[in-house]
């Protein structure tokens, strides 16, 4: 039985995609993800391949423009964040044990996951509805929630294992401190 040539199988070319991709990314995971990402986008504008084009160019066209989006949004978020320690750290000049409490939770919200650092800081800090963050994100309400409440668990977590007892000292002074 002959088999029929598909104009679009991609099966043929994953091997050319996942080289290129590491070669990109440096990183075997990372590579597998911006593949899974050009093919979702290679499959959404399967239309406007021309029949009889070369497709191993088309996806790896793709592939390349899904890696410079990659690095913008990376550069974008990072930006974000830069800005938004910057303004933390200007707005409140706060006494010692509060500035060191201050930048903890700092440390804490930027070590949640990226998805759920972008979900709580658009719902908790924007001041944004659940709908209206979903929407920023492209994501449905019901996975924003998930994972809003994931980040929160994360952060109550992190409050009920960091000491409420100040660690610092008060050095010089009246001779009343204690020790």
């Amino acid at each position: 039985m002959e088999r029929k040539e598909r104009p679009f199988d991609v099966i043929g070319q994953l091997a050319a995609l996942r080289r290129y991709a590491r070669s990109l990314v440096r990183n075997s995971d990372e590579a597998e993800d911006l593949v899974h990402d050009a093919l979702v986008r290679a499959f959404e504008k399967r239309k406007s391949f021309r029949s009889g084009g070369n497709l191993r160019t088309w996806l790896l066209s793709i592939l390349h423009n899904a890696h410079i989006d990659r690095l913008r949004q990376n550069r974008s978020l990072t930006r974000r964040h830069d800005e938004a320690a910057v303004e933390a750290e200007q707005s409140l000049p706060a006494a010692q044990e509060h500035a060191v409490r201050l930048q903890q939770v700092r440390d804490a919200f930027f070590d949640l996951p990226e998805e759920q650092r972008e979900a709580l800081h658009l719902v908790a800090i924007e001041d944004l509805s659940y709908q209206e963050a979903a929407n920023a994100l492209g994501i449905p309400v019901g996975t924003l929630m998930s994972r809003i409440s994931r980040a929160r668990a994360q952060l109550r977590e992190f409050e009920e294992k960091t000491p409420r007892i100040s660690h610092l000292r008060l050095i010089g002074g009246n001779g009343n401190e204690s020790s």
